[in-house]
């Protein structure tokens, strides 16, 4: 089992493939993943160290991803960054409500994603 720095999984794939490179420019290792169910699993084989999961997914939605990564005992236990295109309160509530350390909306900046990835890892 190899371990992986960041875990991305979404449905949109312009959005892995912006998230793979611009993480991978700057030497982390990337695993993605398509849906919550496969990510699901990349995360039980890989163990990353953040992972960046959309709220709403195929299989397995973001926040249902986000409580069984967090309630899993024994399996990895990544910081989770919720991204989405919703940005209500209730929405960032339930985010963090679910275990989620961070909550971002679509879009964003490659600043901000690495900067949310920076601190995580920095405490």
């Amino acid at each position: 089992m190899k371990e992986i720095d960041i875990l991305i999984a979404d449905d949109e794939p312009h959005i892995v493939r912006a998230l793979s490179f611009i993480f991978s420019r700057e030497g982390f290792r990337v695993e993605t993943a398509a849906d919550g169910e496969e990510a699901l699993q990349k995360c039980r084989r890989f163990a990353p160290r953040v992972a960046f999961f959309d709220l709403i997914m195929p299989r397995l939605d973001g926040l249902e991803l986000c409580r069984e990564i967090k309630s899993d005992r024994g399996g990895c236990h990544p910081y989770v960054i919720i991204l989405t295109c919703k940005g209500q309160d209730v929405d960032r509530e339930n985010c963090l409500k679910a275990g989620a350390n961070e909550f971002m909306t679509k879009p964003f900046s490659p600043s901000e994603v690495l900067g949310k990835v920076r601190s995580l890892l920095d405490r």
